[in-house]
């Protein structure tokens, strides 16, 4: 049997399951009283690099402890079952690499990753806590970055762009756990619907996305996704 081509976005509410807050949960959305849109800037670190690595590290540090649900492993089960099958996330915490996808898009950046603010240097860290707060290039000795897209910053062009393409070229567009209200990537399901194919918003609520979607699917995702997948095997 012929199987669509599926192009999937994920946010925040996708690991939510996993004990990782979003930006939009209350309290848990302050940090030493401050709330992340002032930490999360260029002009922020610029500042001072250290108050923002300690956020980093904080984060870090629970994201470590974090394991993939039952969406994320339904996401890499289908990555592994579809020929035509692409993730793009906006996430940063590194869970659907940890539950098995392996062609990933990230369009916020992985908070694993660290890059040079003067030099080519960019490298995987995982240490936690880390040992020099901010750290420094083993390379040339400048700071380190969380490789990121902060606020105010633009996406990686080439990641975008093979975004938009994966979701032009669909069929089926899932989109799961986003807010829609981050542009550009809350654009990506209009691609889709554009030329001619369908999008399943899966949230649990509606959205600004929800009224131009052919179904919408409230509930956890780490409930709602695998139950959708079954289904779906079995058509």
């Amino acid at each position: 049997m012929n199987r669509p081509k599926i192009a999937v976005l994920t946010g925040a509410g996708v690991s939510k399951g996993s004990g990782i807050p979003t930006y939009r949960d209350g309290a848990d959305s302050l940090w030493n009283h401050y709330h992340p849109q002032e930490l999360a800037t260029p002009e922020a670190f610029a500042r001072d690099p250290k108050l923002v690595w300690e956020f980093y590290d904080w984060r870090r540090q629970n994201m470590a402890k974090a394991r993939p649900n039952a969406a994320h492993l339904t996401l890499a089960e289908m990555e592994a079952a579809l020929p035509d099958f692409t993730l793009v996330t906006q996430n940063i915490d590194g869970l659907h690499r940890a539950a098995g996808n392996r062609n990933i898009l990230y369009l916020h950046g992985d908070i694993w990753l660290v890059r040079c603010t003067e030099c080519d240097y960019r490298d995987e860290d995982r240490r936690v806590p880390l040992p020099e707060l901010p750290p420094r290039c083993p390379r040339c000795g400048a700071l380190l970055r969380p490789d990121i897209v902060w606020f105010g910053e633009t996406l990686n062009p080439q990641t975008l762009y093979e975004a938009e393409q994966a979701f032009r070229s669909a069929d089926l567009a899932l989109v799961i756990g986003t807010s829609s209200v981050v542009y550009p990537a809350a654009y990506l399901p209009f691609y889709t619907i554009e030329t001619g194919g369908r999008v399943i918003e899966f949230n649990m609520e509606r959205t600004a996305l929800s009224p131009y979607a052919s179904e919408v699917i409230l509930g956890p995702s780490e409930k709602t996704l695998p139950a959708w997948w079954k289904n779906f095997r079995q058509t």
